[in-house]
């Protein structure tokens, strides 16, 4: 492209993509973007046809969050786009990069009745970090230039480019040049924020004094990809880390630092949050479940906040010190500015968290190595513990899976091994999460957790799977039951109180087979382990495992037995 030369709003996109290093895009195609997905058959931009809309961008969300590079997605006119709200809205909340294209109607026609026409630039711009309404052909270089800066800047997000359909088939001469991309939006985070050095002295002044320090963190650690300088903060420091659902992985749970979850669910971390004497808590927004419906936090305890945001310090949580700031940055320049003299007993509080987890593991066994039929989820976790690799990936989907891995599961290294969907906790993510990631991560195995019930709303994308030569393997928690839905019910109203929360019996490795993939069913404990080694060893399709799993609705929550729990009516477990 030596001379200018002329060609559609739609190869203008394609090769603004490539430009910046795109990874696949998940969609479902329309008219009013032909021309786009003609070019990118011709210009080998790879697009996989997703079932769903929404799955969409799920599986581009796990995409990123695997590679921290902005995830792409699209959908059509009307139903197309407002199908990608619920996954938008998720990265949003989450903070991972996308790049979402919506084909809009022909302006010349607009507001006429159009076929499946919508108020869409509306309803989609609240659920993502910015709308780009694209209303010249000539402009869509530079704006698709916009949109990877405001996806992969402070905390990441969704971008949406809203494309009309003449907009896509117009015609423009462009030049080389014009395709040109900014390097440093490739990934996230595109440009980090230092910490102001007078906020860093005061918390090092304050971490100077604390004998109980302990480090609360949240999906910001991956985000900021900031997992070696958490890990040698510390240990420098010796300080207990602590994760939220998000944020495990930011130090390995074989650490003897790592205190694991806490927040609603906790092994041992929540103790040592009551007996901490200061609080530093980093790359974690402290929403409800992290502190147990704002009830975690002890109200004398003084709390360093480390946010990129900084209108999130302080919101749900009153802080000490609030240090706006990329948290690899922050970390590396308050560990610059501690102390090397640790005051008297901090050793020992961080020495006690290798023996307390330990006795934890002691009191989980009735769980983790359950014989009991129908399955206990805990034994299959552990299971999955035993059978991954170090560098495999976890995909948990929204509800009792999220929550069960969150608890439960272990990563063998610090980065992203787990994934859940924490920021919307939207049902249906495992499927295309699995799927994404396992695109995302090729020479890796990936694991999907999922419900009967979110299952059933994605069931179609195991042929995307096979499709698109993805080995996923999905672990299906079959209970016949919205299970955490109805756990609840069982708490508040008792045995039997049970409205719209319970499934029909169904065979999903036989359905597994029928859509052409690898289906295994489980029903006795024993057999667990040898069918995760046989699935985690097929490589040429994916694989489901219809675990049947506890019908109790009192075990269905991982961290309370519901025949002792109380629950307030209008509230949920803290």
């Amino acid at each position: 492209m030596s001379e200018p030369t002329t060609m559609t709003g739609g190869e203008a996109l394609a090769r603004s993509l490539l430009a910046h290093d795109c990874g696949p895009m998940f969609g479902m195609g329309g008219f009013q973007l032909l021309p786009f997905y003609e070019a990118s058959r011709v210009l080998g931009l790879p697009h996989h046809l997703i079932n769903d809309e929404r799955c969409g961008a799920f599986a581009a969300d796990a995409w990123a969050r695997v590679t921290n590079r902005p995830g792409l997605c699209d959908g059509t006119l009307g139903p197309g786009a407002t199908n990608l709200v619920t996954g938008l809205v998720e990265s949003l909340n989450a903070g991972v990069p996308l790049v979402a294209v919506a084909g809009d109607s022909n302006r010349d026609h607009s507001w006429k009745n159009m076929t499946q026409e919508s108020r869409q630039v509306e309803i989609l711009r609240p659920a993502c970090k910015e709308l780009i309404r694209v209303e010249h052909t000539k402009r869509i270089p530079e704006l698709v230039r916009r949109a990877y800066a405001v996806a992969t800047s402070g905390r990441p997000g969704p971008v949406v480019l809203d494309v009309p359909e003449d907009v896509a088939h117009g015609e423009y001469a462009f030049a080389a040049g014009d395709f040109a991309a900014d390097p440093a939006t490739l990934r996230a985070p595109s440009r980090r924020a230092r910490p102001d050095a007078r906020d860093v002295e005061r918390a090092a002044a304050l971490l100077a004094r604390a004998a109980r320090p302990v480090l609360l963190v949240g999906g910001g650690i991956h985000l900021s990809e900031a997992w070696d300088a958490l890990t040698l903060f510390a240990e420098a420091q010796k300080i207990p880390v602590a994760h939220s659902i998000s944020g495990k992985g930011a130090i390995a749970c074989s650490h003897p630092l790592s205190a694991g979850l806490f927040g609603r669910y906790s092994r041992i971390a929540n103790e040592l949050i009551a007996e901490s004497d200061l609080l530093i808590v980093i790359g974690c927004k402290l929403g409800e479940i992290a502190t147990k419906r704002f009830q975690l936090m002890p109200a004398g305890t003084p709390l360093i906040h480390i946010e990129v945001v900084p209108e999130e310090i302080g919101r749900t949580t009153r802080a000490t010190i609030g240090i706006a700031a990329d948290a690899r940055l922050a970390l590396e320049d308050l560990l610059a500015a501690a102390s090397r003299s640790l005051p008297s007993g901090r050793a020992e509080f961080a020495a006690s968290v290798a023996p307390r987890m330990a006795a934890w593991r002691v009191g989980a066994a009735d769980r983790l190595e359950s014989d009991e039929t129908p399955i206990n989820v805990g034994r299959l976790l552990n299971e999955l513990n035993m059978a991954m690799g170090e560098t495999d990936i976890l995909v948990a989907d929204g509800g009792f899976a999220g929550h069960w891995g969150g608890l439960l599961f272990d990563t063998k290294r610090a980065g992203r091994h787990f994934i859940a969907d924490r920021g919307f906790a939207s049902i249906g993510y495992g499927a295309p999460g699995a799927l994404g990631a396992q695109l995302a991560a090729p020479g890796r195995r990936v694991v999907g957790l999922t419900g009967d019930g979110g299952f059933n709303m994605t069931i179609g994308e195991i042929e995307t799977a096979r499709r698109t030569g993805a080995p996923i393997v999905l672990c299906v928690f079959n209970n016949a039951a919205s299970g955490y839905v109805k756990a609840l019910q069982h708490a508040v109203y008792g045995q039997g109180a049970y409205q719209s929360s319970e499934l029909s019996e169904t065979d999903y490795a036989a359905a597994a087979r029928a859509f052409g993939c690898h289906g295994i069913r489980v029903e006795q404990p024993a057999r667990l382990a040898g069918a995760i080694r046989e699935a985690l060893e097929n490589t040429s399709s994916p694989t489901v495992l219809d675990v049947i799993v506890t019908r109790d609705p009192a075990k269905m929550l991982p961290g309370v037995d519901n025949r002792t729990l109380t629950v307030t009516k209008g509230d949920r477990p803290v």
